[in-house]
């Protein structure tokens, strides 16, 4: 897919943050993914162009999970963190991102 049928600014915004976590970790050296927080509404061809216009790599796939916000105490009140959608990006073989100076 082309990154011309979507328009740039929404692509700068599907990518909320990269997450940084042991399975994020387990799963980049296993299978050469790298895992995003993206925004709730996003598709994945979405994804799959943001990460190839802002990174510059070639993505094979995307697999993606809608993960719900757990309920925690505030002191007294209960309170509901966000829910969350993460996006794991297989990239090609020999494709490589660099995030903060760690290479994934």
């Amino acid at each position: 897919m082309s990154t011309t049928q979507f328009d740039e600014g929404r692509l700068m915004a599907v990518l909320v943050a990269p997450i940084v976590s042991e399975k994020a970790t387990m799963v980049a050296e296993k299978s050469n993914a790298v895992v995003f927080k993206v925004l709730r509404d996003a598709s994945k061809p979405e994804i799959k162009a943001a990460v190839e216009l802002m990174f510059k790599v070639q993505v094979k796939g995307v697999s993606v999970l809608n993960q719900k916000g757990k309920a925690k105490r505030f002191g007294k009140t209960m309170g509901r963190r966000d829910h969350v959608r993460k996006a794991f990006v297989t990239l090609m073989p020999g494709q490589e991102l660099n995030l903060g100076g760690e290479s994934v």
